[in-house]
């Protein structure tokens, strides 16, 4: 899969031509930065002083042949890996009821479970809790509570100390065709298996404001984040600056009952509407969520894309180094239909090397390198990327890079005095060349950073055709 990835996932956007230089970033470029040993990704601009001849590069996720038994399809989706597990979670409907349809949150709508273990080929076990078509032999785990069904999207609760109860939690909830379906707001559910699940109480967490036109209709999105040390939700809103459009707000909660006042997001560009959010922490670094936001174009047929954003923890704005589209329709006529085109909650790691992408409409798995989002590259003529002051713990330095085999990269370390550590320059990096997604930088006769710890330093990556995706100490 290693060379597959690599040599099929570097198709790139790019944010800067080479030979260009750019100054990046929101906070001062002296400002020290504590990463500690985390694993930074260059999905933003936080960590980045000067690009010079260097560019970050989109690379757009691989479509993978439709498997022997794919995720069932639906529009709003949730995969979570659970250990070995992989439960994913999808609205589908009721085909014996006979009621009214035609509007988001009807009683004829369904929350179906499947699981894999590979996160390839799924399952979808008899679980018996409701009768649908006159049998209870259905994998189906909430059924007649409208308008839940629509958009019940469920996470994982990480939380230190959390209760067995509810070790799993989702937020759902829309203001409703019927005012009376009591679906004014986002109602909380709690589990301890995933599987069973109740409503905590009959008033919403995160009642519906009438200043918010639209709110809830989309897929809203929670989760436990361990940066923040508070619960966040990322949910539909509809007024921006620049008028009437689909967009994005955040609020926060430290039980999961108490919500803060939302932020206004609004990450959408003039006349651009955005649809569901599907914020989360990204598995490897999760103070850095990713963002896979459903692009609508209401004037072209209601034809939709996927796009890339992130956000960092705490954050009330999103970063968009690029604004074309991260997965387009594609070949396939259906995906140029009227909203056919959401990907389903969290990106999830499938494989040593691999992380994966479920598109919720046509059931095929989208392939991506481990953390292969974006990169810094350079082409043939040699490029340079120089980081803002960073405080870092750990003893060695590990990069996830690609390289030709005539590219190379090397890696100099700058004090706070802004000249190269003794011992520790260009000359003395031992070339690195090859791919992998966790490689150790050498210098001459320096084996360990550790001396450096605390202390401001600035890495100064210099490469020639090779592609950077995260560095992290440890």
């Amino acid at each position: 899969m290693k060379t597959l990835l690599t040599q099929t996932l570097t198709i790139g956007l790019v944010v800067l031509l080479g030979g260009q230089s750019m100054s990046a970033g929101n906070s001062s470029s002296n400002e020290a930065i504590d990463i500690g040993s985390r694993l930074e990704l260059f999905v933003d601009r936080h960590l980045i002083d000067s690009l010079d001849g260097a560019e970050l590069r989109m690379h757009r996720p691989q479509r993978l042949p439709l498997a022997a038994s794919p995720l069932g399809a639906g529009a709003y989706s949730t995969v979570i890996k659970d250990g070995d597990l992989y439960r994913a979670y999808y609205r589908s409907d009721d085909s014996s009821y006979k009621g009214k349809r035609g509007y988001s949150g009807h009683p004829g709508e369904i929350t179906c479970y499947a699981e894999s273990r590979d996160g390839h080929e799924w399952a979808f076990p008899s679980l018996g809790l409701h009768e649908i078509n006159g049998s209870r032999d259905n994998n189906v785990i909430l059924a007649g509570l409208a308008p839940f069904s629509h958009n019940f999207s469920p996470f994982l609760d990480t939380r230190p100390g959390v209760a067995a109860e509810e070790r799993y939690k989702a937020l759902a909830g829309h203001p409703g065709y019927d005012r009376d379906a009591h679906g004014e707001g986002l109602h909380a559910f709690t589990s301890a298996d995933g599987i069973r699940w109740r409503k905590t109480s009959d008033e919403p967490v995160i009642p519906y404001d009438r200043s918010w036109p639209h709110a809830f209709d989309s897929q809203n999105v929670s989760f436990w984040s361990e940066a923040e040390q508070l619960y966040v939700c990322y949910f539909r809103t509809w007024l921006t600056q620049h008028g009437k459009l689909r967009t994005i707000s955040r609020t926060t909660s430290p039980d999961f009952v108490h919500w803060s006042k939302p932020n206004a997001m609004e990450p959408n560009r003039p006349g651009e509407h955005l649809y569901t959010s599907q914020t989360h922490p990204y598995f490897r670094a999760p103070h850095i969520y990713i963002a896979l936001p459903t692009r609508f174009q209401p004037k072209r047929g209601n034809s939709t894309d996927i796009l890339f954003m992130t956000t960092r923890a705490g954050s009330t704005s999103y970063e968009r180094l690029f604004t074309e589209a991260f997965i387009r329709p594609g070949l396939d006529p259906g995906r140029w239909g009227n909203r056919s085109n959401y990907v389903a909650l969290n990106v999830v790691p499938t494989g040593p090397a691999e992380m994966s992408i479920y598109h919720a409409k046509s059931r095929h798995r989208y392939v991506l390198r481990t953390d292969g989002f974006v990169s810094v590259g350079a082409g043939s003529a040699q490029g340079e990327l120089v980081t803002k002051p960073l405080i870092f713990r750990g003893n060695e330095l590990v990069l996830n890079v690609s390289t030709s085999a005539a590219g190379s990269l090397r890696v100099e370390v700058r004090g706070p005095d802004g000249q190269p550590v003794p011992g520790l320059g260009l000359d003395d990096c031992a070339p690195v060349v090859g791919d992998e997604i966790e490689r150790i930088v050498g210098w001459k006769g320096n084996g360990s950073l550790g001396a450096l710890a605390g202390t401001p330093v600035r890495l100064r990556f210099t490469m020639v055709e090779c592609d950077l995706y995260s560095f992290r100490f440890r």
